[in-house]
């Protein structure tokens, strides 16, 4: 449900793929412009073509339908394993049992909740504490799993004693192009012509899902005039002040053989259009770390939505391999 830039990202991933099939396809738009949409991306995946009320790819064939509420569509008729809900508006549990009692066996936010659920999965760092019982499920943010990376590589090697993150972020669907009245002032600004600042629950949900780093995190967002491509700014205060630059440096380098495929590094110059078609979690950029004073690091990472579309079905993947692990314990 919801077929915006990580919705159709979704969508060429599974196209790319041997194992995913995506077989239904909900969002208010028309279908006529959804595939439009879709066939007009940069770096999309596959041909496709419009059928009808039917999206078709070598691989699958997606039935288009014109819903954008849970509960609105019938899942159990399409036989699915889970339904994606990447309208970024319905995050609270009320909303995702809609689409459990509409014949959801599970169901994936593709942002952070608005409150408890079963389970919110950051992929490299808990998923060996899911559960097949999981039903509501979140696949944290594109920031969240950055700022996890970043903070646990840096821990382990060095001790992080606090930590504060800025996201400096792609301006995002629900922004307007031009002022316009909505619930939040600065919101209510120009996307593409302000420097936005902005809450972020990143910091909060880190402190939840990895308990060690309880009390000891702060987050920000900075909305920048960018489409694509965004920069995690995040300062930490290290344990040992003998830690140098090559220290964190070499502590993020360490960790690319535990991530592989979310994490990568670069020495290059690089600047946010170069992250954009990489799907890896989080690009730490060697250049950008700075000491400041006795213990303070400042580092420096970049990253873009289609990382968090490859981590959510990432997360998908995850959990079909514990339903086919309990059917062949009961075979």
């Amino acid at each position: 449900m919801g077929f915006g830039q990580i919705g159709r990202q979704l969508y060429h991933l599974a196209a790319a793929s041997q194992d995913l099939e995506i077989v239904a396809v909900s969002d208010i738009g028309a279908p006529e412009v959804l595939h439009y949409l879709l066939s007009t991306d940069s770096g999309r995946s596959a041909h496709c073509e419009l059928d009808g009320n039917y999206l078709k790819n070598r691989q699958f064939r997606t039935r288009m339908m014109r819903a954008d509420r849970p509960g609105e569509v019938p899942w159990d008729i399409f036989a699915v394993d889970v339904v994606i809900d990447a309208t970024n508006r319905f995050r609270k549990a009320a909303d995702m049992q809609a689409h459990l009692d509409s014949g959801a066996p599970r169901v994936i936010i593709s942002q952070l909740p608005q409150e408890h659920i079963d389970r919110l999965v950051l992929m490299g760092l808990n998923e060996s504490e899911l559960h097949r019982e999981d039903r509501m499920i979140s696949a944290g943010s594109a920031t969240t799993l950055a700022l996890a990376l970043a903070l646990t590589a840096v821990d382990e090697a060095c001790g992080v004693e606090s930590a504060s993150m800025t996201t400096v972020h792609a301006y995002t669907s629900d922004q307007s192009l031009q002022d316009y009245a909505g619930t939040d002032f600065r919101r209510s600004r120009s996307a593409a012509e302000n420097i936005i600042p902005n809450t972020n629950d990143s910091a909060h949900w880190v402190e939840r899902v990895l308990p060690r780093f309880a009390g000891k995190l702060t987050g920000f967002a900075l909305n920048v005039p960018v489409q694509k491509g965004s920069l995690l700014d995040l300062d930490v205060v290290v344990s040992d002040p003998a830690t140098t630059i090559d220290d964190i440096n070499a502590a993020m380098s360490a960790a690319l053989e535990r991530w592989p495929g979310l994490l990568q590094v670069t020495g290059d110059p690089i600047v946010s259009s170069d992250v954009i078609g990489n799907a890896c979690s989080l690009l730490f950029d060697h250049r950008g770390t700075i000491k400041a004073g006795r213990r303070i690091f400042k580092l420096l990472g970049w990253y873009e939505s289609l990382g968090h579309a490859a981590r959510i079905l990432d997360v998908v993947r995850a959990y079909a391999a514990l339903d086919r692990a309990a059917q062949e314990g009961q075979s």
